[in-house]
């Protein structure tokens, strides 16, 4: 396990959990870092200073790679100017493209996603683009550059698990890109399950940020990204359809 890494345009990760960071503290961003081992941070470039006294940027330790997102915007013109806003201010060249029009529900929007995703790779950034599960829009995302695919598990901060299940394991099968599961674990047993599915990593926020002991609920959600991605490699056991098999050759009952 010790060489197994995340790799991201290039850039290796010994850990796959990313902490998503709107409901942001400093004992959110300790307890992912130590007890949960997060390497990658988001960072909402329009909401750093949204809090009167702190500061998002004072609790990232500078180990961390910061992943600053594209939140807020509303197309794809929004968002490479945040990305480019991100650059200047010296967050490297990882960003997050979230482009989303309807204030309801923040579900992404797809089309603005892909066409973000080309002109941001093109000059240079690892993109990481959130968005919908569709086959299709994943394979343009790749054709536009995209260093990873971010399909969200269910609405965020809802906390309801793998709605998208079905959809999510078709990219994994289908796209030679990591698929990492964005939006909506709210629970480690659901963060195993995608792991335990092939996604490479999974990135959670609300689960860590609304639970009652933080620091145990972050070790929790390590703990259960290495566990599936262990059965993972492993090789999952065969599932039967119908029916019953024994553990071992012998079959019947005994008899006086």
């Amino acid at each position: 396990m010790k060489d197994d890494k995340l790799v991201i345009g290039g850039h290796e990760f010994s850990s796959r959990f990313i902490l998503g960071s709107g409901k942001y503290s400093l004992s959110l961003i300790e307890a992912a870092v130590k007890y949960a081992g997060a390497e990658l941070i988001t960072l909402a470039v329009r909401r750093t200073n949204s809090k009167e006294h702190e500061n998002i940027l004072d609790y990232i330790p500078k180990e961390v790679t910061l992943l600053p997102n594209t939140s807020g915007a509303r197309n794809a013109d929004e968002a490479v100017r945040i990305a480019r806003l991100a650059r200047e201010l010296g967050c490297g060249d990882f960003v997050k493209i979230e482009i989303m029009r309807d204030t309801k529900y923040l579900l992404p929007d797809n089309q603005e996603t892909i066409r973000a995703t080309e002109i941001l790779a093109k000059e240079g950034f690892v993109v990481m683009p959130y968005m919908y599960p569709d086959l299709n829009t994943a394979r343009d995302l790749v054709n536009a550059g995209a260093a990873s695919v971010m399909p969200l598990a269910s609405p965020i901060g809802s906390n309801k698990g793998l709605a998208t299940k079905d959809f999510i394991q078709i990219l994994i099968d289908e796209i030679d890109l990591p698929i990492i599961v964005d939006a909506g674990i709210g629970r480690p047993s659901q963060a195993c399950e995608a792991m335990e599915m092939g996604a490479a990593a999974v990135m959670s926020n609300t689960a860590l940020a609304t639970a009652g002991d933080l620091p145990v609920m972050a070790e929790a959600f390590k703990q259960a990204i290495e566990a599936g991605r262990k059965a993972y490699l492993s090789g999952l056991g065969r599932v039967l359809t119908r029916g019953a098999a024994p553990s071992d050759t012998l079959t019947g009952f005994l008899h006086d």
